[in-house]
């Protein structure tokens, strides 16, 4: 992948779409924040906080996508909760308190993958 650049509407290219492989994610570091970054077989890519809020692991990214009912889920590589990817919203606390999750925009433009941080 290529390192991430900032254009002028404050939104960060990460990578080139065509380096994200479809139904796995990548995690990327934008500034301050840790980015999981999901690529669906659809094409579209959801991105969501890098940290799994009940590890405390920066492990999301290798987290495994599915979906619940058509929507796109990756649950936990670590406990099993599972979290809607475009939402971020808790499906499945496996028996704890449900904590959501960031989400943060995603556009694809001429085959470039951006991230909003802000």
């Amino acid at each position: 992948m290529t390192p991430p650049s900032t254009d002028t509407d404050g939104a960060t290219r990460v990578c080139r779409l065509t380096d994200l492989l479809p139904e796995r994610g990548s995690g990327a570091l934008i500034g301050e924040h840790r980015v999981a970054l999901f690529r669906l077989a659809d094409d579209r890519v959801l991105a969501v906080q890098q940290h799994d809020p009940f590890c405390g692991a920066n492990v999301l990214s290798r987290g495994i996508v599915g979906d619940v009912d058509g929507v796109p889920t990756v649950t936990s590589p670590m406990y099993k909760q599972v979290w809607d990817l475009m939402t971020g919203a808790c499906l499945d606390a496996v028996g704890k308190e449900p904590v959501d999750l960031r989400t943060y925009p995603v556009l694809v433009v001429d085959g470039d993958v951006l991230v909003v941080t802000t």
